[in-house]
């Protein structure tokens, strides 16, 4: 752990704002509030008690950052863990404090140089969540198979629900213990038997398109004839600037805001009724409409530039930034990355959408299987329709935000007051004034680089440990090197990619994770070749100007 942390210069947030972001819930479910804070780590420790799973040392083994007690942590869970009030207790209308994943735990990063950390806000972390996944499975069978292990869970648990701890109160417990742990097996069986997610994603990437289809396809409504392959894992990129894109996701699929953040949430398992009836209103979700809206809101600000900022590169941690070789960067970028990596000026952008050039996955040459498998992906709906994964992801997320507008008789344009007394705009603002458009294009998008220093590793699927070897021949990287350190090379700007204790070995020879495309290299362009092979200076250059961006 480092001596100190201190917040990025630049980024135009407050204390407030940062603490509002990291553990407010967008309406996911990831496990019973007081199950998570009894849960012990998944070590045998018969008779004697594990320590908390949630104790921000193993938190900490996963990539997400620790986090104070405050108000809205009041038990001091890590970054991008939100206590929420939504769950009921399955089979009954009695209500439960559940504990879910928010935005911030893929979207909160840290760099660290020596004992000093800069926290980036909206920059990509080094969460593992697969990983993480796995052992609250482990942790969740060894207390359901344990009796002293579960003793200690059901006391707690009971204690913190208000309920009496009886051999009637245990029992029930232990029962839903056991339910929830078949639909785990059940879920990571046929994972398993159809090996659908054959590439281990490792720390700060997430086949994000793939596993989340997987779950508003086949595990909600039941239909396990439209779970796929995800074998395309993809970093976690910044948010900033994001809103005001025109379209979002590496592929650029998604166009409106609202339309993204509730297939987020959808994909990280938000709960949603996709069938039902008089009794049971179809489409009914969890989702937090009004909090994804105010997300959105802090992110972009009224306007391009006055939101959320790219943090500025901090000279007092990590050098100062050689002002001549940028501004021979900066020429050399002018001419061989601008037409693509557009400059980002809020100032010129004024109140418009900026246009995020997309690139042709046979100009670009990057692995291709991220953009591919969504061109290709196609399910059956409840309704027996067949459909492209856009369109299907389309109308499920469409459906699920018009049943919150609806229920809550939102209007088309105007205002509304909410059930705290907030005033509220109306469906098209809410919806970023766009319409929820979904499409697949076999391309990756090319945004603007400011803040890029801070977005480590590179290329859409990660598989570029720095910046400096962005700027080489493929053959020239890396193929193998290791994740998870977050500690900072300020030269070749990306983290150190030497193995340590705890860290991913990432094997760019693996399906998902090529290493090859945006290369500079003599000969024609095309297929992966954008420009022509530079010299070490120039390289040098290019990283010097990014650093300002």
């Amino acid at each position: 752990m480092p001596d100190s942390v201190v917040p990025a210069a630049g980024q135009n947030w407050t204390d407030e704002q940062r603490s509002w972001f990291h553990h407010t819930s967008q309406g996911t479910k990831l496990m019973p509030y007081a199950w998570f804070l009894a849960l012990e780590q998944p070590f045998l420790s018969w008779p004697s008690a594990a320590p908390p799973f949630a104790s921000p040392a193993y938190m900490a083994r996963f990539g997400f950052l620790p986090s104070p007690r405050s108000a809205i942590n009041p038990d001091g869970l890590p970054v991008g863990f939100a206590r929420d009030e939504f769950g009921v207790q399955e089979g009954s209308e009695e209500p439960e404090v559940v504990v879910g994943l928010t935005c911030a735990a893929c979207h909160t990063g840290q760099i660290e140089y020596g004992r000093r950390a800069v926290r980036i806000e909206g920059g990509p972390s080094m969460a593992d969540v697969g990983a993480f996944q796995d052992q609250i499975g482990v942790a969740l069978f060894l207390t359901y198979g344990s009796e002293p292990r579960f003793a200690r869970f059901a006391q707690s648990v009971l204690a913190r629900n208000g309920q009496p701890n009886t051999e009637e109160t245990r029992a029930a417990l232990h029962r839903r213990l056991g339910l929830a742990l078949d639909r785990g097996r059940t879920e990571a069986g046929l994972a398993d038997r159809r090996r659908l997610y054959p590439v281990t994603e490792g720390f700060g990437r997430l086949d994000a398109l793939g596993r989340g289809a997987n779950f508003v396809f086949a595990t909600l409504p039941n239909m396990p004839n439209n779970l796929a392959v995800a074998d395309a894992p993809v970093s976690y990129p910044g948010l900033w600037d994001a809103p005001w894109f025109d379209w979002v996701q590496y592929n650029g699929a998604i166009r409106q805001p609202m339309g993204r953040n509730v297939a987020e949430a959808m994909g990280v398992r938000a709960i949603v009724k996709p069938t039902g009836g008089p009794a049971e209103p179809i489409h009914r979700s969890s989702v937090r409409v009004q909090n994804i809206y105010d997300m959105e809101t802090m992110l972009a600000g009224p306007a391009p530039g006055l939101g959320l900022r790219a943090p500025a590169w901090p000279e007092d941690l990590l050098g100062p930034i050689d002002r001549a070789a940028a501004e021979r960067g900066r020429v050399q970028f002018a001419q061989l990355c601008a037409g693509c990596h557009q400059p980002w000026d809020p100032a010129a952008q004024g109140a418009g959408i900026p246009r995020i050039t997309m690139v042709p996955l046979d100009r670009i040459g990057t692995d291709p299987r991220a953009a591919m498998n969504f061109v290709n992906r196609t399910a059956t709906l409840p309704n027996g329709r067949r459909v492209s994964a856009a369109q299907g992801l389309q109308e499920a997320t469409t459906d699920v935000i018009n049943a919150f507008y609806d229920a809550n008789n939102v209007p088309e344009r105007g205002s509304w007051v909410d059930a705290a007394g907030n005033v509220r705009p109306g469906r098209l603002e809410m919806n970023g004034n766009r319409p929820n458009e979904w499409r697949a294009p076999a391309a990756y998008r090319a945004r603007p680089l400011n803040g890029i220093w801070a977005t480590a590793p590179y290329l859409h699927n990660g598989a570029v440990p720095n910046l400096y070897q962005m700027l080489l021949p493929a053959e020239r990287r890396d193929a193998v090197f290791h994740v998870g350190s977050r500690q900072f090379d300020p030269r070749n700007v990306g983290f150190v990619a030497a193995e340590s204790r705890g860290t991913f070995r990432f094997d760019t020879s693996l399906p998902g994770n090529s290493n090859r495309g945006h290369e500079f290299r003599n000969g024609p362009l095309g297929n992966g070749t954008i420009g022509p092979e530079l010299s070490d200076q120039q390289r040098r250059d290019i990283v010097e100007y990014l650093k300002t961006l």
